[in-house]
């Protein structure tokens, strides 16, 4: 159960170079997830500042960036501060692509050097390059010298391709090299790229990187399915910030009820019914909004199962949302749950870690 934790220190702003942002909670860039639907909804639950979900280097600087492509690119006016983030093999390609999303009106270059998936480390992209530490700050050259200087450039990295010495070492040649080349934060993840999403994230490395990065910019990453979560990551670690990611799809409200216990305030109350019912809502008119009367259906529906994480009948709801396949049966659905006005309920952190795999 998430109970209210002790008032936090003061804290200096959390600023990402130029950046400054209000409080430490920030929405990770998630594959496939972290859309403008669903950052527009974190940023309108408190989420200090949201990274778009990764892009190829090659797909950035060939897209036509109309059409079926034109969410990837846009950025709307809630949007800011909003990330772009980058993922590929080749480092002669991220400087176009920096430039592009810049143009594009994205307030931070992010480069994904994390990413554990079969196809990116296969495809030698993400957490890949943490296994050739020239490669990786030749990439991070040429993306700070692409983007103008009042733009920041962050990372993204896992604590290592695995536990060895060699990792580790290759991870703080990395950062300390990334860092003297202008990069303006990292966040860094405790998890290595071998374990993907098994097993726990490693805090105290969190801790050990932060101490070892002094006053320079660290955020973390991993675990976080709860706010009480991401205030105790803060007071474990002593990381400037933390980047949630999947404990923030199909929650939103997960940012402002971090920000609540960071103030010391009491932990607000899971949205109930109705407050989830809006929210849906609200999440479908966004995505006909960004993807068009004739696809938005189908990028709404999977979202739809991670909110059912706060409905107290959440099996139930599971199970109806399986055999969704139109409009009307949405309709059917939300007259069915979401009738009521009852309370709802905080996920199950084992069920969220599981059904996230």
């Amino acid at each position: 159960m998430l109970v209210p934790l002790p008032s936090m220190p003061v804290h200096s702003p959390l600023t990402l170079g130029s950046v400054l942002l209000r409080h430490p909670f920030v929405q990770a860039a998630l594959s496939g997830y972290s859309d403008r639907p669903m950052r527009t909804l974190a940023r309108r639950h408190g989420a200090a500042y949201t990274l778009a979900e990764v892009m190829l280097e090659r797909f950035v600087t060939e897209v036509k960036g109309t059409g079926r492509t034109e969410h990837h690119l846009h950025v709307g006016p809630e949007d800011h501060p909003v990330g772009g983030q980058l993922m590929g093999a080749d480092p002669e390609r991220f400087g176009p692509a920096a430039r592009r999303l810049v143009q594009c009106g994205f307030d931070v270059i992010d480069i994904n050097f994390g990413c554990p998936v079969r196809t990116a480390i296969g495809g030698c992209r993400g957490g890949y390059h943490l296994s050739q530490p020239e490669v990786a700050l030749e990439i991070v050259d040429r993306v700070r010298e692409a983007v103008p200087v009042e733009i920041p450039v962050t990372l993204k990295m896992r604590r290592g391709i695995d536990d060895s010495a060699e990792s580790r070492d290759r991870f703080f040649q990395i950062l300390d090299g990334a860092f003297g080349r202008g990069v303006a934060a990292i966040t860094v993840h405790g998890r290595t790229v071998e374990q993907k999403y098994r097993g726990p994230s490693r805090w105290p490395f969190l801790k050990e990187v932060k101490q070892h990065a002094g006053k320079r910019t660290i955020l973390g990453s991993g675990d976080l399915f709860s706010a009480s979560a991401c205030v105790q990551m803060l007071q474990q670690t002593g990381v400037d910030g933390v980047t949630i990611a999947r404990g923030a799809i199909g929650n939103p409200w997960i940012f402002s009820q971090a920000r609540a216990l960071w103030e010391g305030k009491p932990l607000p109350a899971p949205p109930s019914l109705f407050e989830q019912r809006e929210v849906l809502q609200e999440h479908q008119s966004l995505a006909e909004e960004s993807y068009g009367a004739s696809r938005w259906f189908g990028s709404f529906r999977k979202f739809t199962f991670k909110y059912a994480k706060l409905h107290p009948r959440a099996n139930e709801i599971r199970n109806a949302l399986g055999g969704m396949k139109t409009l009307a049966d949405w309709r059917e659905i939300q007259e069915c749950f979401y009738a009521e006005d009852l309370p709802g309920q905080f996920p199950d952190v084992c069920d969220v870690e599981t059904s996230e795999e």
